[in-house]
């Protein structure tokens, strides 16, 4: 049956600190390069019939590191948009807000580059690229969706039927592979967190 593989970009600077990455259009670093050659080489034996992808540019440099240099740009796959928690890392946030837990507490506003969402906006967006991919994977089409960390959990989370939050369950590594698909024609998860030899 068709599959849905989901491929988080590589890393960039502010991944590898732990800096909230949401709207920043920051590159991928040398090492964030290589992963996403390795995710490339997980995924040599697959033909994928649709490829779409963040218009962030750390998600667009690894589609095309990974041999999927024809993916279509999708904005709501787009980062979590931090607000005004963007660039901070969880410990710096939690100088003025002790035990804040994004999944929980949220974000607040930023700038008007940085508005910031909560989970639930999250969740609207990847809805709208479910309510996309579904019918090609119907017909019998796969698909790959190359995006971030966040973004792709609560995507999975809604896969499986879950809240967005429940995205906080399924952690995700910079290049990290993963496949969701079908049994019985009931949505399930195939395959989590696979990662090529970078």
């Amino acid at each position: 049956m068709a599959q849905l593989t989901l491929i988080r970009h590589g890393e960039t600077e502010w991944s590898r600190a732990h800096r909230h990455t949401g709207r920043t259009d920051v590159p991928l670093t040398e090492t964030g390069e290589e992963q996403a050659r390795a995710a490339g080489k997980l995924l040599s034996d697959r033909q994928f019939d649709h490829v779409f992808v963040s218009p962030l540019r750390r998600a667009r440099e690894t589609a095309v590191l990974a041999g999927l240099p024809d993916a279509v740009a999708e904005p709501d796959l787009m980062e979590w948009d931090y607000g005004g928690y963007e660039g901070l890392t969880t410990a710096q946030i939690r100088e003025t807000r002790p035990g804040w837990y994004l999944w929980r507490d949220g974000v607040i506003p930023g700038d008007a580059e940085h508005p910031g969402e909560q989970v639930e906006s999250v969740g609207s967006r990847v809805d709208r690229v479910l309510a996309r991919v579904r019918p090609l994977l119907a017909a019998g089409d796969d698909v790959a969706l190359v995006a971030h960390g966040h973004v792709l959990r609560v995507l999975t989370a809604r896969w499986l039927g879950l809240d967005p939050a429940g995205g906080r369950l399924f952690w995700l590594a910079t290049a990290g592979v993963c496949f969701l698909g079908f049994e019985h024609e009931q949505p399930v998860m195939k395959g989590w967190n696979q990662r090529g030899g970078a």
